[in-house]
């Protein structure tokens, strides 16, 4: 059985979470700072981007992945795919620009698109149960 968008999104993922945890290893060098974020803004915004893509993407590659074996409509798959790695990008930039207040407007983008991505899937992934015992 081929898993395609799973395959996609995990690929994405998983370069995504390279560049976050080069960077928080760079910045913990840069301070020399073995463990905590030192109190130092770039630290904590590396720490905290590459722990929040860790926290949400094994749930929808999972999601995905139970969608696709029982041949979920590809494109729409594939449009949540989109819409989550985007938000996830945007995120991570939007944990990388300074604060003036309130989140910038790039994580709040982030923010949106991944838990509209865990909607979307949690959703159709129990409407499947429900309806085709998946």
């Amino acid at each position: 059985m081929s898993l395609p968008v799973t395959a996609f999104v995990a690929a994405i993922c998983a370069l995504l979470l390279l560049f976050t945890a080069i960077d928080t290893v760079r910045q913990r060098l840069r301070l020399r700072v073995a463990f905590g974020d030192g109190g130092d803004d770039r630290l904590i915004s590396a720490v905290r981007s590459h722990a929040n893509l860790a926290e949400h993407a094994p749930i929808v590659i999972i999601l995905i992945g139970l969608l696709e074996t029982v041949e979920a409509n590809h494109m729409a798959l594939m449009a949540i795919g989109a819409i989550f790695l985007i938000g996830r990008v945007a995120h991570i930039i939007g944990l990388y620009a300074p604060i003036s207040g309130k989140p910038p407007v790039p994580r709040q983008i982030g923010v949106i698109a991944t838990w509209a991505s865990l909607l979307l899937l949690s959703g159709w992934t129990l409407w499947m149960l429900a309806t085709i015992n998946l």
